[in-house]
């Protein structure tokens, strides 16, 4: 068996501390859970103590990850515990793999998010995209912070205004990656979009960052991006490149794909997000990290 995040779990009975290794998570996140959605351990023991089964562990593995995607805690405990969730190879908030995960760095970052120190926040984050690039930056310090913020807000309820502090800082240092495009390689910028009510748009600002480090122009629309002003923006300027981004399943409507104007020459139509795993998109090409989506774009205008 394996949790929701892809973790091989054996028939073993864990304790609360073990999960929380386990899923990277706190113990008091874990006793809150259970106190307020009922994701507890099942499993009764000899002197009344309580441990997980692994297909606890497998609920919790798929609320930890909802929450990440941006789903209220108590409708992410509902999915979770119904079995509505994506499939375990799914990576939120295009979340890649990282060889070195700075714990100490993390711990550093944390806290000068619940200090509201900017300072520290941007020269961590301009020095790793300096020295490693955004791809790496992105998914070793920027997610791993943003994750630890989200189980905090998921925990106790606190931390929502660390969550806007952080944001707007990293939407700043990714920016600038932007204004340093000299002569880019695409004549044409390739076009992101969130789609439908998407409001979670960071992810795409990596990915416009990452494209700028290897000279690729783009245009950002923004959130909530409705079908009528993404199709006028095609038709006005030819994109070669598409991105439609997706959050939440709700979102990732197949009609911003099929009802995309016929321009020539034909775009490449990617989509990304967890909100678009398990559709049948037969006319984009789906990417499930930073790496991958722009691979894809680069590939669009010949790189």
């Amino acid at each position: 068996m394996k949790t929701s995040d892809g973790t091989a779990l054996d028939n073993t009975e864990l304790t609360v501390a073990a999960v929380a290794r386990l899923l990277g998570v706190a113990p008091a996140t874990l006793r809150t859970w259970d106190r307020r959605y009922g994701l507890g351990p099942t499993i009764h023991s000899a002197g009344d103590h309580r441990r997980y089964s692994p297909e606890d562990v497998a609920v919790l593995g798929a609320m930890r990850r909802l929450v990440i995607m941006g789903v209220a805690p108590a409708d992410a405990a509902e999915r979770a515990k119904s079995g509505e969730v994506a499939a375990p190879s799914s990576k939120p908030l295009f979340a890649g793999t990282c060889p070195h995960v700075d714990y100490s760095q993390s711990e550093i970052l944390l806290r000068a998010a619940h200090s509201f120190n900017r300072e520290i926040l941007e020269n961590v984050i301009r020095k790793e995209i300096s020295e490693n690039g955004v791809v790496e930056a992105w998914n070793c310090v920027l997610m791993p912070l943003l994750v630890r913020i989200g189980e905090q807000w998921a925990s106790d309820g606190s931390g929502i205004e660390t969550e806007h502090f952080v944001t707007e800082i990293v939407k700043r240092v990714l920016a600038e990656p932007l204004s340093q495009i000299k002569n880019p390689i695409n004549a044409r910028p390739v076009l992101l979009a969130c789609v439908g009510e998407e409001i979670h748009s960071l992810a795409i600002r990596a990915l416009a960052a990452a494209l700028a480090e290897i000279n690729i122009d783009s245009q950002f629309l923004g959130a909530r991006t409705p079908q009528s002003a993404l199709n006028e923006v095609i038709r006005r300027s030819a994109p070669p490149a598409i991105f439609l981004w997706a959050q939440l399943q709700e979102n990732a409507s197949l009609d911003f794909v099929h009802d995309i104007p016929a321009i020539r020459p034909a775009p490449r139509i990617i989509v990304g997000g967890p909100g678009w795993l398990g559709t049948d998109c037969t006319d984009a090409v789906y990417t499930s990290d930073l790496v991958g989506a722009r691979t894809e774009i680069a590939r669009a205008i010949g790189a």
